[in-house]
This record gives structure tokens, sequence and C-alpha cells, in this order.
């Protein structure tokens, strides 16, 4: 089929006749499809019940330096949970706090300890004018709710298939000292699913900005989410390159177990620097006297060490690989060739982007919904959930059975097709 913008106003009215006819069809087979979230599926959270049996009442709960993980004490979590978590994002143990199950939880926790009590000795951002963030766009939406929730003024910043534009963030950071973060979601974004390069990660750790309480928050959040054995991305590790940098301090790097073992009971850790680290500690040891260390000593247990998490991990990818092709087939079977979106096909995450044509994306979504498919709402993937140009969806397919997502990829190029064919058909009778 020829792109829609080459049609003629009498061709694309006949297109959208049998489009409708079809999505009426389909709007009576009252379908209940979700596929708003990036969750994992009931298969995938099978494969860490094994982690229930781990530990029992006769379980030797004592770890190798002695500690009870039954009783209070180590604040920054037992040795050898920061040494798998260690191995996993590939930093010294020594530089790693761990915490509770969500990594979410502790960016959040951050932000209001330096809105309360500052970043190693600087004024308190709540004593401050104005402080603001930079917003990588398109972007996870719930890091846009952690600084929107605080009231911290969000700089939408592009993406680029490298990451983001790294001219504008040195511009920006350099000239501007009420910018005080930025937010990173360095490998297979979200939404996008690419990695940051080289270059990018170089650049970040050279910034140069004009506040010193300015932080990088780099979720890793994805760091083993790998598709494919052989066909990986790499990420230039960021705490290393800051050290070289002489920037030592400019970065929180968070990463949990939160899509390796159970989402709701995993363990979330913090990576910095000793600087960063002893300020956090200082402020934490007010908080909390330990997080849950027998839920570390069942990780560390189930895992044994990071091989361990690595072929894990290689059980998660023979379940979704096929929910992620299966999404690529569909699109490029019904929607390439006619000029009405593009998307990207990572190679590891949760998450795929289309790009459909300006002004739409509501429009699918709201479509998608009438005929029982839901999808993350348009705009979710831009601060304030304003997308500008209205074209941005995220699509999440881990969650449903990949025959739910084959019957709900059709639906949604379906109306992907309405909505296109009406707003270029608008257009040409514009026109004529």
């Amino acid at each position: 089929m020829k792109p829609y913008l080459e049609m003629s106003v009498e061709e694309l009215t006949k297109e959208l006749k049998s489009l409708e006819a079809q999505y009426k069809k389909v709007q009576a087979q009252e379908m209940h499809l979700d596929m708003s979230r990036g969750k994992p599926s009931q298969e995938q959270l099978d494969l860490s019940m094994g982690m229930m049996d781990v530990l029992q009442s006769t379980s030797d709960l004592t770890c190798e330096d002695g500690t009870d993980c039954r009783n209070y004490g180590q604040l920054t979590g037992i040795k050898e949970a920061r040494e798998l978590l260690g191995d996993m994002m590939e930093n010294n143990p020594k530089d790693i706090i761990i915490y509770g199950n969500s990594s979410l939880n502790v960016m959040f926790d951050t932000i209001s300890r330096a809105f309360t009590h500052g970043i190693m000795g600087s004024t308190p951002w709540c004593k401050l004018p104005e402080v603001k963030f930079l917003c990588p766009v398109p972007g996870y939406d719930r890091h846009f709710k952690i600084t929107e929730f605080f009231g911290i003024k969000m700089i939408p910043v592009p993406m680029t298939p490298t990451g983001p534009d790294m001219d504008l963030v040195e511009k920006l950071v350099s000239e501007d000292d009420a910018i005080k973060g930025i937010w990173c979601v360095p490998k297979y974004s979200n939404p996008q699913g690419i990695s940051y390069s080289d270059e990018t990660v170089r650049r970040f750790a050279r910034l140069k900005p004009a506040a010193k309480d300015f932080r990088i928050f780099w979720d890793n959040a994805y760091g083993m989410h790998h598709l494919y054995d052989d066909h990986q991305d790499y990420l230039i590790e960021i705490l290393a390159e800051c050290k070289r940098a002489g920037n030592p301090d400019l970065v929180y790097k968070f990463a949990s177990t939160s899509k390796i073992t159970f989402p709701g009971s995993g363990i979330a850790a913090l990576a910095t620097s000793p600087n960063n680290m002893e300020d956090i500690l200082t402020q934490l040891k007010h908080q909390t006297i330990g997080h849950d260390k027998v839920n570390q000593l069942r990780h560390v247990r189930f895992f044994g060490d990071i091989h361990g998490i690595v072929e894990h991990m290689r059980k998660h990818a023979e379940i979704i690989r096929p929910k992620f092709e299966a999404v690529d087939e569909i699109l490029t079977r019904d929607l390439d060739g006619l000029g009405v979106g593009t998307w990207t096909k990572p190679l590891g995450g949760y998450f795929m982007m289309f790009d459909a044509l300006p002004g739409c994306a509501k429009d699918i979504v709201a479509r998608a919904k009438k005929a029982g498919v839901v999808i993350t709402p348009a705009g979710a993937t831009w601060p304030y959930g304003k997308d500008p140009q209205d074209s941005n969806i995220r699509i999440a397919p881990t969650y449903p059975t990949l025959e739910d997502l084959v019957a709900a990829m059709n639906v949604f190029t379906l109306c992907v097709r309405i909505s296109s064919a009406k707003k270029i058909l608008k257009e040409k009778q514009k026109e004529a």
C-alpha cells in the first residue's frame, strides 16, 4: 500500500471507510487488554519462586561477618548483598548502600533530603527561590512525577539516538546554578530502549555545573535486561568515568532487583562517591537502623553470585524476547511504508517507543481504549504530561501474554491507521 500522503482524497476516504468497519468489528469483541505499565508477567515472576525456599525457620541467618540478619544494624546493608549488587552495578561494594525494595523510593528520598538539608553543606533546596531539573524527553513518567511533586521546574532536553542532547545539557548546567540535577535512564532507556554512547557518558562525567550541589540521577534500572545473548548494548561505568574526570561527587547511581526478582520485594541500591556516601549516611542514620537484611540474605543465597543473576536474566529474556519481536513484526506488517509513524527496536529493557504523526497520539490512545486496549497515556513521557507534538506513545510489551499482546497490537495499529488517515484526509480537504 502506498503512503497515505500520496493517496488522493477518494483513496483515503475509501481506506478510512474500510478501517472504521474493521474497528467496529473489534469493538464488538469487547476486549479487556492492559499494556499500560512495564510490569513483569506472571511467567517472569514464577522464575524467582525458588527464592521462597532458600530460607526456612531452621536456616542459619548469620552472615559471614557474624551479623544476625534478624536483628538491628548494618545501615549500608550486609556485606554479601553489597558484593552481589556491586558486581551487578560494576561498582566497589564499599561505595554502595543497600536499601529496601524500591529504587524509586530511594530517588524520592534523595530529592527530599536535598530539599530539607541540602547536599554536602549546600543550601537546602527549600530555601532557594527556584530549583530546576533537566528532563530528557521522551522520558520516564515516574521520574517526572517526583520532581513535579516537589515543585521543581522541569526543563525538557531532547533525546537523540546516543542519549540526551549534550550540547544543550552542557550549556544549561554551566550557565544556571538553579539547575540541580538531571534524570537519566542510561541503558535501554524508558521509553526508547536506547543506550547512551561512550561519548555521551564521558561528556556527562566532564560536566562543569554552575551549582556545586548539581547531581546526575543515574537510574540504571535495566543494566542486566538484555534481550539477546549475542547482541547487547554496552554502557561505560559512570562513577569510574567521573573519578577519572576529576568529578567524583557528580553522580548518584541507582539500581534494583525489581524486574529481576519480585518488584514488590526486591532490593534497591545506591552507588556513589565516598563523600556523597558520608553525606547520605549522616542523614540516613536518623531515618532507619537498617533495611531488611533477611531479604538481602535471601537474594544472596538464591543467586550465589553475579553468574546466578546473568543466568536468571537469560530466562527472563527467553520469555519477553518473543513479545518485543511480535510488536516489531506487527508494526512492520501493518504500518511500514504508510508514513504514519516510526518506532524503536531495542536490544533490551522493558519498552518500545512509537512516534505517531503530530497531533495523533491522544486520539490513538483514546481510540484503543474504546476498543478495549489500555495503553500508557499519551503525554506521560513528558514533564507535566504535556507532549508538545502529541505524537509520542510508550509501548510496554512485557506484562500481557503473547496471545493478548498480539491482539492488543492488532488493535493499536488499526487505531494508528484510522487516526493518521483522518488527519491527512482533513488536511487534503482543506487544501482542495
